[in-house]
């Protein structure tokens, strides 16, 4: 069974040097500036050029094409392909998959929509690839992916709002509102919808990753051993504190900590600091 994925579920944060996983790269374009995501562009001079630049950047999903050029060689190998994308809410990537394996009849091509971005996408990735080695059948895999993708919880804080609400991620009055009054949102993805919900909001970003660490606290008991791994667009300095108060209270393994893709990072700008968490208990059986 063959693995595809997209450049914004940031697989390549994890650990998959050991395992065949094909990756099909977003777009990001600043001006007349094209940069093709996970295509080894350096992760802060991207953030500086979109800071700088008097544009806003504009992203794409992979076009049905691509994928489907991907599928029809990948098929010649093993028609059986697991392709698990960055979530129906937030992107087209899932719609471009689903359009490209009817392209190609002679793949047998299941979809999954993780219903989530960034590593807690990725995390999905690594245990269908995992599974895989382990000789488990589609079957098997698709409800564990469900399974990870219920207990999965994405939430983030970042300091501007300029970016997203220039994506249209959220209400342009709501934000514009949030933008003069300096507030600084609490965001998670919703674990249904598959898109961004508004969780609280901190006067300071100092509060605001205190209140991150409330909120996993609302959905994990510090006795309880949770997976988690932090993730930040170019705020270096967040990602640790954020990391250093989740350590003082909960028993976690932890994932290194990540830089999101210029994809994602495009629609937040540069000071985005969030985690993803599930109880440890949820990846237990492989």
């Amino acid at each position: 069974m063959k693995i595809v994925t997209d450049s914004g579920t940031d697989s390549h944060c994890l650990n998959t040097n050991n395992f065949e996983i094909h990756e099909v790269s977003l777009k990001v374009s600043i001006g007349e500036k094209v940069y093709l995501d996970g295509q080894g562009q350096a992760l802060d001079q991207f953030y500086q050029s979109m800071e700088t630049s008097e544009v806003l950047p504009k992203t794409s999903q992979p076009s049905a094409g691509e994928f489907a050029d991907l599928y029809r060689k990948l098929a010649k190998e093993d028609k059986d392909i697991l392709s698990i994308h960055i979530s129906s809410g937030l992107s087209g990537t899932v719609n471009s998959a689903n359009a490209a394996a009817a392209m190609v009849p002679e793949a047998n091509v299941t979809v999954v929509d993780t219903k989530t971005l960034s590593v807690g996408a990725g995390w999905q990735v690594i245990e269908a690839a995992k599974a895989v080695a382990a000789g488990w059948t589609k079957d098997q895999i698709v409800p564990y992916l469900k399974r990870i993708a219920d207990a999965t919880r994405t939430i983030y804080t970042l300091k501007e709002l300029k970016y997203l609400i220039n994506g249209g991620r959220i209400s342009h009055m709501k934000g514009l509102l949030a933008s003069i009054l300096n507030i600084k949102p609490l965001i998670g993805v919703d674990n249904e919808k598959g898109n961004y919900t508004q969780l609280g909001q901190s006067r300071s970003f100092k509060l605001a990753l205190h209140g991150l660490v409330n909120l996993v606290g609302k959905t994990i008991s510090p006795s309880e051993k949770m997976v988690a791994q932090i993730v930040h667009a170019d705020n270096a300095e967040g990602a640790e504190s954020l990391k250093a108060q989740l350590d003082s209270v909960f028993k976690t393994v932890w994932y290194p900590v990540s830089q999101l893709s210029l994809v994602l990072g495009a629609h937040t700008g540069s000071s985005l600091v969030g985690v993803c968490y599930a109880p440890a208990a949820v990846f237990e059986g492989l």
